[in-house]
């Protein structure tokens, strides 16, 4: 049986070295996210902050100031951290009613 494939040339990369580590394209893992609180028409201001003080645990002050944030420019970053715990923090937020997404913080 004959392969198709002729054996590596000398300009053709080999086995890695003893000791050496592969280094994979990976997305920016290290990179912060951020959920995004965006405006609705349903939700009462004084909603918006009681949920911010109740799953972030912020500050009554820090909270309507971000819900202030959310009404006058249309949206606030109200959590930043890991992938994971900001999917968390979106669903969170869909589950007491509030338009919400997440992204790669900028």
């Amino acid at each position: 049986m004959t392969s198709s494939t002729q054996p590596p040339g000398p300009d053709s990369p080999g086995p890695q070295e003893a000791g050496q580590v592969a280094v994979l394209d990976r997305p920016d893992v290290d990179k912060p996210w951020v959920t995004i609180v965006w405006n609705d028409p349903v939700n009462l201001m004084s909603y918006v902050s009681w949920v911010f003080q109740t799953h972030f645990g912020y500050p009554k002050a820090k909270a309507e100031r971000l819900m202030m944030q959310v009404h006058e420019e249309g949206r606030s970053a109200v959590s930043h951290g890991s992938r994971e715990k900001m999917e968390a923090d979106t669903e969170a937020m869909h589950g007491y009613g509030l338009w919400a997404t997440f992204q790669k913080d900028d």
